[in-house]
């Protein structure tokens, strides 16, 4: 079994480019880390690190090592540091990520009722991407993230997601369009805007934007993307200013928009499932208890938004 010495002596060579920096690094002597490094060898059978006059760089075998022994040496920490708050205050911190819109209209909820918990949340804010990619090197301990239909997210195989919530898309229009007097837009209404000019997300591999455009391209639709940004209030200003079309998910609509009528698209493959992911730990491939108690509160979150 892989002593975690050697995988902190094998990340300490990699930051520090020598045997010596990394036992410099550790506080430990230099043979120490030798040590560490040589069981390791024996355990895999290769060598983990080249060593040369320049200093020592981590072979493939050591870089695949490493990889994986990020992980367990976060999840150490993380089991450490939880375990000395709930000793000393009595309260475990989680690390949380959201995207943006989630952010304004759950985060508080969702604190206030952790809180009550003896649950603290440091509280991350980034595109779903990156919150992807934190959830899958288990560097946050949960996170609100969302998909839409066939465009599903990369999320590695002990990653739990549990649907919480599903957000239609709304189209936005000037007051004045000529579809603005509809209640609803079904897909021939929609399908009749493939000469406006659109407004999108910042990035180009938006899943929400894709799904938009792959349904005009199913018609022999090519859409003018004139605008983009991921500022929903800057984006309806433009609406209203009749520069562009656009839709945003139902989520991120308030009650007024001033010069902008948001309408229900009539059509059930226009929505984005909001999911909550969260690392699975032990042998029941489930998230830590604190964790399941912060899914509890997301949806009592989304409960209160009815």
């Amino acid at each position: 079994m892989i002593d975690l010495r050697q995988l902190q002596a094998l990340r300490a060579v990699h930051a520090e480019g020598s045997v010596t920096g990394a036992a410099r690094r550790l506080g430990w002597s230099q043979p120490t880390v030798d040590y560490h490094l040589k069981n390791l060898d024996g355990q895999v059978g290769a060598a983990v690190i080249n060593r040369s006059s320049r200093g020592s760089s981590l072979t493939p075998v050591g870089v695949l090592l490493l990889d994986r022994g990020e992980e367990i040496l976060t999840l150490t920490d993380r089991a450490l540091r939880d375990a000395r708050e709930l000793t000393q205050m009595g309260r475990v911190r989680l690390r949380f990520g959201t995207f943006p819109t989630a952010a304004a209209k759950l985060l508080p909820s969702i604190v206030a009722q952790v809180t009550e918990l003896g649950i603290e949340l440091d509280a991350v804010l980034e595109e779903v991407p990156q919150l992807v990619e934190h959830v899958n090197r288990r560097q946050l301990d949960a996170a609100i993230v969302y998909s839409v239909p066939d465009h599903e997210l990369a999320f590695r195989s002990d990653i739990v997601t549990t649907e919480v919530l599903r957000d239609p898309l709304m189209l936005a229009l000037p007051e004045g369009h000529p579809l603005a007097a509809r209640a609803a837009i079904d897909r021939a209404a929609l399908l009749t805007l493939s000469g406006e000019r659109w407004l999108f997300a910042a990035a180009w591999d938006d899943p929400m934007d894709a799904m938009v455009i792959d349904a005009f391209a199913q018609a022999g639709h090519t859409l003018d993307v004139a605008i983009r940004t991921d500022d929903f209030q800057v984006m309806l200003g433009m609406v209203a200013a009749r520069m562009a079309v656009s839709f945003l998910p139902r989520l991120a609509s308030t009650r007024e928009h001033p010069g902008v009528v948001l309408r229900p698209i009539d059509e059930p493959s226009f929505v984005r499932s909001l999911l909550i992911a969260a690392p699975a730990d032990g042998a029941g491939k489930q998230p830590s208890a604190a964790v399941r108690q912060l899914a509890e509160a997301i949806r009592g979150a989304v409960s209160a938004l009815d």
